[in-house]
């Protein structure tokens, strides 16, 4: 298919009147060095943000949901589908909601190769495809791990700037960002996108991909480099620069989402069929005090914002505590089977928040759990920070806290209290082998505490066979609109479990 001369993107060569001319064209073909997207990402910070086109054909300017899936790659035009690497990329047709251009390329052999948009290389269905010669850029693209299992989808990233994975035997569900500005704050939050991404030719025996991504906003460009290893455990490693183009005081990295619809502790919206539908059972946090937390989510009446202080975090990320498919029932969407999704920073981040955005949803098809790093310190306009981490999606994360964890918390009324109280009888099940444990454990006694209102009944019982302790509160909120709750199991004056938060909004 002949394009033109230039692209949405990338100016060709010869126009090259500027630095970002200048370093992109060294990165649309010829020899590829990660050191050219840092380059091309500083340049770009000094000028105004580009707003690329979103516009397309008519024939695929707005489509529903259906329409959109049923453009499909045409299987053996994906990258290096008949060349036994381990994987293959599927690049995305843009369309939908996913409407935002990236621009990608391969790395082969040391050399950049660009991928043109061909609509030749995808079946539309009953929709027309374009006819015009032009890149349109793609939605995002695919990772497919190949072998002799059969072809399965491994990871998908998207232009709109976030993207997914699995660990073996899981379905999708919690997504990532790669960076978030200015989440729920009140003034405009923005969503850098990925606009373009160099993706290296996969050695067999190395099983991994690496992927080198350009983002850009308003307010900040990125140049980022993911290294992907797809197993039983998939680990995304990440590093980034960022170039402020302005001061930003409210950034987030490590932004992950994930949905809480209803389920044991929040069941506001539960005439379902279903006992549960979620995929975040709650926010996991492990200290740069060393201090294990549990913070369970709900779906909310209204908009909360919660902040755990720390300094130098060792860990956090969104757990799926709950496995059991009787907890859901649910065919289509298995819930039980969602990725955990933990994060351990590389370096310090210093002092900041672990911040958790909890935003009422009426769909299951709204990530509305939300939760990132936010540092105290802001970026600083022609600042060139950078960071590392490193992601676990996985059943079970790989660090785990050595005592006891609340694997359990349901809420419910209070039998017998006045209709007009503001009660709420909370149960939390903490589970380890350390319960079970006499000389590890002994006289095991629950603290529990407040922030506001009351808590008027303490009642726990220890099933020392089943390693399991099983907690009561029933909590009076008063006059008080919101109530953090605090539970810890101790032993001997010592913690044998992690820490149980929660936020009642009564």
């Amino acid at each position: 298919m002949t394009l033109p001369a230039g692209n949405f993107l990338f100016p060709a060569a010869a126009t090259a009147q500027n630095a970002v001319d200048a370093a992109a064209s060294q990165l649309s073909s010829g020899p590829f060095d990660p050191a050219k997207v840092i380059d091309l990402a500083r340049a770009m910070s000094k000028q105004p943000q580009k707003k690329l086109s979103l516009d397309l054909p008519d024939s695929v300017q707005n489509l529903n949901f259906e329409q959109y899936a049923s453009i499909r790659r045409v299987p053996e035009t994906n990258i290096w589908a008949n060349i036994k690497t381990g994987f293959a990329i599927e690049p995305m047709h843009r369309g939908f909601i996913f409407n935002s251009p990236m621009q990608l390329f391969t790395v082969e052999d040391g050399n950049v190769q660009r991928i043109n948009y061909d609509p030749a290389e995808f079946s539309f269905g009953k929709i027309t495809p374009p006819t015009a010669p032009k890149d349109f850029g793609f939605a995002g693209f695919r990772i497919l791990q190949t072998g002799s299992e059969g072809t399965r989808e491994a990871a998908v990233f998207y232009s709109a700037g976030f993207y997914q994975t699995i660990a073996r035997g899981q379905t999708p569900g919690v997504a990532a960002r790669g960076l978030s500005i200015r989440t729920a704050d009140t003034q405009k939050e923005e969503f850098p996108n990925f606009i373009a991404a160099w993706i290296e030719r996969p050695v067999l025996a190395a099983n991994l991909v690496v992927i080198h991504g350009l983002l850009d906003s308003e307010s900040v460009t990125g140049a980022y480099r993911f290294t992907f290893r797809p197993g039983e455990m998939t680990i995304v490693d990440t590093e980034c620069t960022l170039f402020p183009r302005v001061a930003i005081d409210h950034y987030g990295l490590g932004t992950m989402q994930g949905t809480y619809l209803y389920g044991p502790i929040e069941r506001r919206r539960s005439d379902d069929v279903r006992p549960g539908v979620y995929d975040v059972a709650g926010l996991a946090m492990l200290s740069g005090q060393n201090e294990w937390i549990w913070r369970p989510v709900a779906n909310r009446q209204n908009l909360q914002v919660s902040a755990f202080v720390d300094e130098n975090p060792r860990g956090f990320g969104f757990l799926q505590r709950d496995r059991d498919f009787s907890s859901f029932m649910d065919d289509d969407q298995h819930w039980e089977q969602r990725p955990s999704l933990w994060i351990e920073p590389i370096g310090d981040w210093g002092p900041g928040w672990v911040t958790l955005l909890e935003i009422p949803a009426e769909a299951q098809t709204n990530q509305n759990i939300v939760a990132y790093w936010r540092s105290r310190a802001g970026l600083v306009a022609g600042t060139e920070p950078t960071f590392a981490y490193r992601q676990f999606w996985c059943w079970t994360p790989p660090n785990r806290p050595p005592y006891a964890i609340a694997s359990r918390s349901r809420s419910g009324r209070v039998p017998g209290a006045p209709a007009n109280a503001k009660r709420r009888r909370f149960q939390i099940e903490f589970t380890g082998d350390i319960l079970g444990d006499e000389t590890q454990s002994p006289d095991v006694t629950p603290k529990a505490s407040a922030s506001t209102g009351s808590i008027v009944a303490v009642r726990f019982v220890l099933v020392r066979a089943q390693k399991a302790m099983r907690v009561t509160l029933d909590v009076d909120a008063g006059n008080d609109a919101l109530c953090e709750l605090r539970l810890l199991l101790e032993s001997g004056g010592k913690p044998v479990s992690e820490t149980w938060l929660y936020r009642w909004t009564p």
